[in-house]
């Protein structure tokens, strides 16, 4: 006999077992289907940031257009966070949440020009970044190099261990009921008047309602009840040293090339920024030695002393994008009862958010925090 839940939710990183999490603690029977194992895809392999500015790269090559159509994406963004300052409480154990602001660091004017005019449209939606001059960053940040200028402090950006996240959640959610299946791909969704039939090479799995959590590979999962959307997988690569004294409290960024720099509890400093990882031919992910070289170039050129401080590993992960940035989050347009839990390339800070706020939906309830102007499917 086909097992029956209420919800089915595919992908087994963050925002699917937060989801589960929230919709088993308000009653409804939970499985979660995971193709591989729980958080082994972005969800454990991000840098551990927690983005609430508008990012500066994107700032510069999309214009303002563009960030004036994001900006109430940081509402959620601000609010999700403020959930991850909640979750050691929540599940048990200490997720290294530490909220201690973030830093883009100029060293030109034209630089300190965009990061000015960054920050106005950040305050347009209740987002303060302050604009700091060369003296003032160096109070506030005295380990950059001598060749910054000034830069934008946001007060409300921080950092988290995605090592402990994931695995955290998933005892929380199998505390709560939560069937959790790993290794267990989803390889087709029928819908009939029941719900829906989800196919799996150890049997159907039928549901009431469905929730697409399934990452970089959300695409394929709604292409199977006939939803399309532009959504992307990106290969990307992060690297961590080896510990150094206690020295950088904040999430550091630089306007001069892709950067994103933190101080883990242990001294080791996590560095990456967006940079691509080698892709072969079979699908399989490694670190491109250039880019490697490059990041590396950066994070010391914006903190001298990471010169002198050996690289320990470096990994990959696929990471979901979409061309606008805006997530997907909502019931899918034609497909009743299907929900869409996409949060683009800052999936890892907006996680506690998105699962709440699709629990809410899936559950007939108002989401914690309205969607619209945030959702595309709510424009």
């Amino acid at each position: 006999m086909t097992a029956a839940y209420d919800v089915a939710v595919v992908g087994g990183g963050l925002v699917g077992l937060t989801a589960a999490w929230h919709l088993a603690r308000d009653g409804a029977s939970v499985v979660l289907l995971e193709a591989g194992d729980l958080g082994a895809e972005a969800s454990g392999a991000n840098a551990g940031s927690l983005h609430l500015q508008i990012q500066y790269p994107e700032f510069v090559k999309y214009g303002e257009a563009w960030a004036r159509a994001y900006a109430p994406t940081l509402r959620f963004l601000a609010a999700s966070i403020d959930l991850w300052q909640e979750m050691s409480e929540a599940v048990g154990e200490d997720l290294n949440v530490r909220v201690k602001g973030g830093v883009v660091v100029a060293r030109t004017d034209a630089q300190m020009r965009a990061i000015a005019a960054k920050a106005r449209i950040e305050a347009s939606v209740g987002i303060v970044t302050e604009v700091l001059g060369r003296d003032e960053l160096r109070a506030v940040a005295p380990y950059l190099s001598d060749a910054a200028i000034g830069g934008g402090f946001c007060a409300g950006e921080g950092k988290a261990d995605p090592l402990r996240a994931t695995p955290a959640l998933a005892r929380a959610a199998v505390a709560a009921g939560v069937d959790i299946r790993t290794r267990t791909t989803v390889t087709g969704i029928a819908r009939d008047a029941q719900g829906f039939a989800l196919a799996t090479p150890g049997g159907a799995v039928r549901a009431a309602r469905v929730v697409d959590a399934a990452g970089a590979r959300a695409a394929d999962c709604a292409a199977m009840v006939g939803v399309p959307i532009d959504l992307g997988g990106f290969p990307l690569q992060v690297t961590v040293t080896e510990p150094v004294a206690p020295l950088i409290p904040h999430l550091v960024y630089s306007a001069a090339g892709k950067l994103s720099l933190k101080q883990a509890p242990n001294g080791g400093c996590v560095i990456g920024g967006g940079w691509a990882a080698r892709v072969h031919g079979d699908g399989g992910l490694a670190t491109d030695p250039a880019n490697f070289a490059a990041n590396m170039g950066i994070a010391a050129d914006v903190v001298p002393v990471l010169g002198q401080a050996r690289a320990l590993r470096s990994w990959t992960a696929w990471v979901n994008g979409t061309p606008d940035w805006r997530p997907i989050i909502g019931e899918a347009p034609g497909v009743p009862g299907f929900f869409l839990a996409i949060f683009p390339w800052v999936g890892f800070s907006a996680a506690p958010m998105t699962g709440r706020v699709v629990a809410d939906l899936v559950l007939g309830r108002a989401p914690t925090v309205p969607l619209d102007g945030i959702s595309v499917l709510y424009d």
